[in-house]
């Protein structure tokens, strides 16, 4: 997995090589991001092979890329033998699928979000697509990318939906991680704060929820906006108006449990290419109320019983109407916040989803085998 940024989609990948280890397996991460593996007990293989795919570095990509497979190969060839060559993003899938056969034994894709928009159509849909033939299985993270993967052309057949792996032992609703985290930003206890724990990025629609907070006109009510990036300048300046009310802070690290805890219910702000957001995962772990600015990537994840997502999608009057509800009704943070727990032990915990991509795996390997018979 090589990227430019460390965000959701890189933290889940490791994740779930960390869910397999438990399960007996040896997987090994090859990536431009060494650190991505933090803490966890996946083995990391440095690999230089050229910028993400997009419109803006292909030419750059189409000038190097004998170099790129060649070194691709290098390094495949260090770890060879090996069962399954599981790739993430455009560039990895195609570079894969131009392999020799005993380096992709039996290949699988992983799709974190919809399809972008450049590959849908015309010569770049025809490349993905016949990098799909040689596909034997696309995990895909959520009924939405599945349906949109379905839809480009990859056969349904061999596409499946895999949720997200978390730990949900490590995270949970700490009275005292609350106090504490209250206490720094110098929150009141009695405060009802709205939460947002995402990428500050022009696709991440974070303004809504700073006008939505601004649209209640409720001094009990706070923000606080977890993240970075390049818009957290203009949302600085458009929360301006909200004082001491608002606060932004760094992506939580360690301590996502305990900054949830302050929250009393968390906002999703999806961009246009939504995979499943970690971070409403997150919220659910802490009992907290999951909300959404539109139905992008979240869909299939909140039900009325466990939060609400706005619409229209991305109005502020539509989601600071939803963010009145819990202001009325502080009960229905207790409850939306314990069946969404429920839901996302049975859903995302990692021993779950292990089992689900064991069986996967056996069933690529089976088909690469056919292929090759």
């Amino acid at each position: 997995m090589t990227t430019h940024s460390r965000g959701g989609a890189e933290f889940a990948a490791v994740e779930m090589l960390d869910a397999l280890v438990d399960r007996g397996h040896e997987p090994v991460m090859l990536t431009d991001q060494p650190e991505i593996a933090r803490d966890r007990r996946v083995p990391v293989r440095s690999v230089e092979i050229g910028p993400k795919l997009s419109t803006r570095s292909w030419r750059e990509l189409a000038m190097s890329w004998p170099a790129l497979l060649r070194d691709l190969r290098r390094t495949l060839e260090a770890e060879a033998p090996y069962d399954v060559l599981l790739v993430h993003y455009k560039k990895e899938q195609l570079l894969a699928s131009m392999l020799p056969k005993r380096l992709r034994p039996s290949l699988v894709w992983c799709e974190w979000g919809p399809i972008p928009f450049p590959l849908r159509t015309g010569a770049p849909r025809q490349a993905y697509l016949a990098a799909g033939r040689r596909a034997d299985l696309v995990l895909a993270i959520s009924k939405g990318t599945r349906d949109n993967v379905v839809d480009v052309g990859i056969p349904a057949w061999k596409v499946v939906t895999v949720p997200n792996v978390l730990r949900t032992d490590e995270i949970d609703y700490s009275p005292e991680g609350r106090a504490r985290v209250r206490e720094k930003l110098g929150i009141p206890s009695e405060a009802f704060v709205v939460g947002c724990i995402s990428r500050f990025h022009p696709k991440k629609r974070n303004d809504v929820v700073v006008d939505a907070v601004k649209l209640l006109r409720n001094e009990h009510v706070h923000l606080v906006l977890a993240g970075d990036g390049e818009t957290e300048g203009s949302l600085r300046e458009l929360g301006a108006p909200l004082g001491d009310r608002l606060h932004v802070v760094p992506t939580p690290g360690g301590d996502v449990g305990d900054v949830l805890s302050a929250f009393d219910v968390s906002v999703f702000c999806p961009s246009p290419t939504e995979g499943q957001p970690r971070a409403t995962i997150l919220a659910m772990l802490a009992r907290r109320p999951a909300l959404a600015t539109g139905p992008e990537g979240v869909a299939d994840m909140i039900s009325p019983e466990v939060g609400g997502i706005a619409s229209p999608e991305n109005d502020p009057a539509a989601l600071a109407t939803l963010l009145q509800r819990y202001l009325d009704d502080p009960a229905l943070i207790v409850s939306q916040g314990e069946t969404g727990r429920v839901l996302a032990e049975q859903t995302y915990a990692a021993p779950v989803v292990a089992e689900l991509l064991e069986g996967l795996f056996e069933q690529a390997r089976a088909h690469a085998s056919r292929r090759r018979g």
